[in-house]
């Protein structure tokens, strides 16, 4: 999943220590968001919009889909 986090955090001018700090999270966890390396819980997935004030769609992009192409209706 692909994610604009760094890119708001940045128009905001916040580092990373101080983007955690408000998030409730380690400077770690930002890290590790921002290079794709973990994946936010859903609540860490609305906190992180909330405090940017857009929807989670609009931070987090999920280009995947289910497997051999499957609907996930199906």
């Amino acid at each position: 999943m692909e994610n604009r986090v760094e890119k708001l955090r940045k128009e905001r001018g916040l580092n990373q220590e101080d983007f955690a700090k408000a998030i409730r999270v380690s400077r770690q966890t930002v890290s590790s968001i921002e290079n794709g390396k973990y994946n936010p819980s859903l609540e860490l997935a609305f906190a992180i919009a909330d405090f940017f004030g857009k929807s989670i769609e609009e931070i987090f992009i999920y280009k995947g889909g289910a497997e051999d192409g499957k609907k996930l209706s199906e």
